[in-house]
């Protein structure tokens, strides 16, 4: 049997289909975030039926803008929050299993200086305790290097002063992936995914119970009424506008959020040359920031401030940027990285909960769930790393409200997210050979594929790149790449848009793939032929077209805004 064949079609038209076929369903999740996407393959997969809502496409708001890490939070030691630790690194050894491909080791250098605010034993002590609450099953073990073995790691570094550094071990992750694949995975198991479609109003019953929502398309522009038994909010930044739609909120659930503000700014490896995260404080005041290799470039981040504008708008400024580059600076002296290096930015909110008295960084990333009088179920806070078991107390808590109302009339079965494998995930070696699965690609494109593109859809398709493979060995002009010199192929805008629910160019050049990011022009020299191959897949017309383009130029303007200001 061919691969391909084992892959079930995900457009966002078909989702539509089933959507407006849908007579009622038990659980309505609106965002199509990494919790509404944990939540739906949860929930789908013990046997509930299943509708999410997503205004826009899946992942576009935080879950595509985090610092791309799933990490147990060290820093979260000094505030004492070690039951937040512990979860967050019991919860990265379950996602390196499921999502292998997507979850990946990646070493921390701490550097420690004269007059730094912790000396070495401190934080010698402090990875000890890190060691132990992930009960030792720590990617790799943690080890100290002295200030030689420091220049000789990381030789960019700044060596005056230097006492040592602990090398520790978290992981990097695709978060927008991360966040598809659970999509995904629900759908296998009978969710009805729709993006671009948003909530218009909440509708209740006679109990004054919320018993569903009416959904516009904001594409095509139809209608529809969901029933649905129980309804989760997981709009993320979004939160307490969605509560503010059931005209009936608690008041103390109206305004559960203190939204901060997050920005990562993109350069060449070759002028910010790290080869571990480097964990950095920032000279003005005291932040924690990282400087992350990222292959052929390195990204730094993240700032941590209140934000109260419109959460769709979300951008850096150039206070952000001057921010980042001033730590950079403090910690590479020689590298000399200045504005005109940044190729691009990204800026997310963190839907935190609302506490006052403290700094943005001491704001806890602890999670809240409430269940409002009229049922509504709504998640507030916590971080990428622990989305499944926020994921999994969040249906646990619609079951027992079912339960409560007597709507739950079927036997439900184990969902065993913690151990069934996300998509990509499925058949990937256990010894975990990257260079393995990338051969694999390589021969099943018949050629298509040079050892770059092989591995490089490895990492971000785990096996299911072997599709694409197969898709490419078929179709010179699917193999062809999209920017020359660059390992992404056309074929993954036809994968996009056939099975992973791509509707937008946005969606195709920030999530799907990570030109956006990634491309020196951020795709700005190719979004024509993108376009062009979009287009045929989605009937688009040239008006149509047109306006597509014009949405993506202006994604990439918000981005580089900053540049504009004083």
């Amino acid at each position: 049997m061919s691969v391909s064949s084992t892959v079930a079609s995900m457009t966002r038209e078909s989702m539509w289909k089933r959507l407006e076929a849908a007579d009622d369903v038990d659980v309505l999740v609106i965002g199509g975030g990494i919790v509404g996407a944990g939540v739906a393959r949860d929930a789908s997969r013990r046997g509930l039926s299943v509708a999410v809502v997503e205004m826009n496409d899946l992942a576009s708001g935080t879950s595509s803008r985090s610092s791309k890490l799933v990490h147990g939070g060290l820093r979260y030691l000094e505030q004492y929050e070690f039951g937040l630790v512990f979860e967050s690194v019991s919860e990265r050894r379950i996602l390196m299993d499921l999502a292998p491909h997507l979850v990946n080791p990646l070493g921390f250098l701490f550097p420690v200086y004269q007059g730094s605010r912790h000396n070495l034993l401190m934080i010698r002590a402090g990875m000890w305790l890190y060691d132990g609450l992930s009960l030792f099953r720590s990617p790799k073990r943690h080890r100290q290097l002295s200030s030689k073995d420091v220049e000789t790691e990381e030789p960019a570094l700044k060596s005056e002063g230097l006492k040592g550094a602990p090398l520790y071990y978290d992981c990097s992750t695709d978060d927008a992936r991360l966040t598809l694949e659970n999509a995904i995975d629900a759908s296998r198991h009978g969710a009805i995914v729709t993006t671009y479609a948003k909530v218009e109003s909440i509708m209740k019953g006679p109990s004054g119970r919320v018993r569903g929502a009416l959904v516009r398309d904001l594409v095509g522009g139809r209608t529809k009424e969901i029933r649905a038994r129980a309804i989760v909010n997981a709009t993320g930044p979004w939160t307490d506008a969605t509560i503010a739609l059931t005209n009936g909120a608690d008041a103390k659930a109206a305004h559960m959020l203190r939204p901060t503000k997050g920005v990562h700014i993109v350069v060449d490896h070759a002028r910010l040359p790290v080869n571990h995260a480097v964990v950095c404080y920032h000279p003005d005041d005291g932040r924690v920031l990282f400087a992350i290799p990222w292959g052929d470039r390195t990204y730094v981040g993240t700032t941590d401030t209140d934000y109260e504008g419109d959460p769709a708008d979300v951008a850096a400024t150039r206070d952000d940027v001057r921010y980042l580059l001033r730590a950079t600076s403090a910690y590479f002296p020689s590298q000399s990285v200045v504005e005109a290096d940044v190729i691009s930015t990204w800026a997310g909110l963190r839907p935190l909960i609302a506490e006052t008295g403290v700094s943005e960084s001491q704001v806890s990333r602890e999670h809240q769930i409430v269940v409002g009088h009229d049922g509504l179920v709504t998640i507030a806070g916590g971080k990428l790393t622990t989305y499944r078991r926020m994921a999994a107390e969040i249906v646990d808590t619609v079951v027992r409200v079912l339960e409560m109302s007597r709507e739950l009339k079927k036997e439900l079965v184990p969902s065993r997210t913690d151990k069934d494998p996300l998509p990509g995930g499925e058949g990937w070696p256990e010894d975990d050979d990257h260079a393995k699965v990338a051969a694999r690609v390589r021969e099943a494109s018949k050629g298509a594929f040079d050892e770059e593109t092989s591995l490089s859809l490895a990492g971000h398709y785990g096996m299911r790149a072997l599709v694409l493979a197969e898709r490419a060995a078929s179709d010179p002009s699917a193999a062809a790449r999209i920017v020359a010199g660059r390992p992404e192929r056309f074929v993954q805008v036809d994968f996009a848009v056939e099975e992973e629910l791509a509707a937008t160019l946005v969606d195709l050049f920030l999530r799907r793939t990570q030109l956006f990011l990634r491309d020196h022009d951020q795709g700005l020299g190719v979004v024509h032929a993108v376009a062009a191959r979009m287009a045929q897949r989605l009937g688009w017309d040239e008006a149509r077209t047109s306006a597509e383009i014009a949405a993506y130029e202006a994604e990439v303007a918000r981005s580089r805004r900053w540049q504009a200001e004083p």
